[in-house]
């Protein structure tokens, strides 16, 4: 079922353009535009400190942001959704709660490198991301190889992913890829919720649902280890 566009939409966006950094595609290829259009964040220009940067891709309603920002308010959050009509939710939680130390981007993940610096993040999280079940659609998986690519470029050297699902046959594919290109995988647990991890998890819509259907929530920490050769 289509989403339906939500009233004002783009008055509500401009009303939240303080911490809108990026919107939209540079090119319509965004192969071409990840390789060759640059507009890269100066983040203390971007959040007035030098503080350690995290990124959330597919970052929905904002939940799982806006408690990340006010348990660690001395940590910068960039939060991406590609969807317009969602991310002025998050964005509108954001501003009503006055949290000073998130900044969100309203692209496509493909198009990251056009806006983030190298070697800049110190985390990435994933979320409930859409695992797209069948080999048909693999490519567009936010663990599939051309993803890690860009994730790899943006992390700072020992940087980690997190990654939590539902999806039992999305998490094994997502620890082979990640095995097979350049990262450690780490703390995996295939029942969150019934695990040390629980202590500190913060439970997202998604995740809230899921649990409540009885399902397991699966876990996983991915550390990037340069790979030989590389700089």
């Amino acid at each position: 079922m289509r989403m339906r566009r939500k009233r004002n939409l783009e008055p509500r966006l401009e009303a939240c353009s303080d911490i809108l950094a990026a919107r939209g595609v540079p090119m319509k290829d965004l192969k071409k535009a990840a390789e060759e259009y640059r507009a890269l964040f100066d983040y203390s220009e971007l959040f007035g400190n030098g503080n350690a940067v995290r990124l959330e891709i597919g970052c929905g309603n904002g939940g799982f942001v806006l408690e990340a920002a006010r348990r660690e308010p001395d940590i910068n959050f960039l939060a991406v959704e590609i969807i317009s009509n969602v991310i002025v939710t998050a964005m509108e939680r954001i501003k009503k709660e006055d949290v000073k130390n998130v900044r969100f981007l309203n692209v496509p993940a493909e198009v990251l490198p056009c806006f983030i610096p190298e070697k800049s993040v110190e985390r990435i999280y994933l979320n409930f991301s859409t695992p797209l079940p069948g080999s048909t659609h693999a490519r567009q998986r936010l663990t599939s190889p051309r993803f890690l690519v860009i994730y790899r470029e943006l992390l700072k050297e020992g940087g980690t992913i997190v990654q939590k699902t539902d999806s039992e046959d999305f998490f094994d594919y997502s620890i082979e890829q990640f095995l097979l290109n350049g990262f450690a995988v780490e703390e995996v647990t295939r029942d969150l919720h019934n695990s040390d991890a629980a202590k500190d998890n913060i439970v997202t819509e998604y995740e809230r649902q899921f649990a409540g259907q009885g399902k397991p929530i699966f876990r996983l920490v991915a550390r990037l280890n340069r790979m030989e050769g590389s700089e």
